[in-house]
């Protein structure tokens, strides 16, 4: 079954746009490897819709966060069914949303501002309650939405197109288990030598495999240098997403080695 799957790995922003696009890597499954195929930009939200109505079967692995902190949800008194929530906070929009969540941190004790997920503790990822640096929380508010809308599956979380699958992704997660150093950068002046040569020590590990379940990454030369060259990170977090998603779609059905009893209104990161 894992080796029918088209993988998909998705470096995701909540503003798409031609100079920062939404960036997937497409691969497939053979044996412990993943082939790259390709790397699609996407630089709006039509191509994004787009992607996610494709045909299956497949499982994408996507960087935002599916769900947001019970406690938080409880406190503000808001829907606490994944699909109820997420139409609610749709509903809301982005600016209601935004105040909601700013009104809601400053109810909550200094240092304890943001509540978090029981997956982000150990995934050391950021609450989906922040709004800025990074923008988490308006991801969240832009792309659940649209995964609900397009009907698909979410393991552990939400039942629907059982040949198109959503799992969360957190390129982070993989990059750090390779190296502590800063590998990427928005920001022309921070697009270091350095930066690159962590990008390459990243690069070089997933191919001889390691950091996730043993899969090794195999990519062409020149899709090597590809993933070395972009400065941004964007192409080379979604190769890393498309190896969570390669993990996920080789645990298999119906956990996909998410955990079993995970919170089905929170979700959880592969891998976490």
């Amino acid at each position: 079954m894992a080796a029918a799957l088209t993988l998909i790995g998705v470096d995701f922003t909540s503003a798409p746009r031609p100079a920062k696009p939404i960036t997937a890597a497409f691969g497939r499954l053979e044996g412990d490897t993943v082939v790259l195929e390709r790397v699609e930009k996407l630089v709006d939200w039509p191509a994004f819709e787009s992607l996610l109505m494709r045909s299956g079967p497949w499982l994408g692995a996507f960087d935002f966060p599916f769900g947001l902190p019970r406690e938080a949800v409880v406190d503000l008194g808001w829907p606490t069914t994944w699909p109820e929530l997420v139409r609610y906070c749709a509903h809301l929009g982005k600016t209601a949303f935004r105040a909601a969540l700013d009104a809601y941190r400053e109810t909550r004790p200094i240092g304890k501002r943001y509540a978090h997920r029981a997956t982000d503790l150990p995934a050391r990822s950021h609450s989906p309650l922040k709004l800025v640096n990074p923008p988490v929380g308006l991801m969240f508010l832009e792309g659940v939405p649209r995964l609900l809308a397009a009907g698909l599956s979410v393991p552990g979380v939400h039942a629907a197109d059982a040949h198109r699958l959503a799992v969360e992704a957190y390129p982070g997660l993989l990059a750090r288990s390779i190296t502590a150093e800063s590998y990427k950068s928005d920001d022309k002046h921070k697009q270091t030598p350095e930066r690159r040569t962590a990008r390459t020590r990243i690069v070089d590990a997933i191919g001889a495999g390691h950091g996730i379940a043993g899969i090794a990454l195999h990519a062409t030369q020149a899709q090597q240098t590809a993933l070395i060259e972009d400065a941004s990170g964007d192409s080379l977090d979604a190769v890393l997403a498309l190896l969570q998603a390669a993990a996920c779609a080789r645990a298999g059905a119906p956990h996909y080695g998410l955990p079993p009893d995970l919170d089905p209104l929170e979700g959880w990161i592969a891998g976490a």
